[in-house]
């Protein structure tokens, strides 16, 4: 299996302090989903595991959109820095 590197955007002194912020949850669920991708990538019919992505998928989805309505410019900095796509409104 590869080592992906993953995104440590947010400081160390930082990752102490704010474990419970909408932010730092998002950047800990995307390290989680791009983890088990590349699982995935190499065990296709591991279902359990195709299942825990797509919760994490869902949970990382309404932070997503409870933080953009909070905080519209912290949200768009932190899309940007992940390199993932801006969520569907509805």
């Amino acid at each position: 299996m590869i080592k992906n590197s993953f995104i440590s955007v947010i400081s160390q002194e930082d990752k102490k302090e704010n474990r419970g912020s909408v932010e730092f949850q998002i950047v800990s669920f995307t390290n989680k989903i791009r983890r088990l991708t590349s699982h995935l990538e190499l065990h296709r019919k591991d279902y359990l595991s195709q299942r825990g992505l797509r919760k994490i998928l869902g949970k990382r989805q309404r932070l997503l959109s409870y933080f953009s309505k909070k905080n519209r410019v912290r949200y768009k900095k932190l899309i940007s820095q992940l390199d993932i796509r801006e969520s569907k409104t509805r």
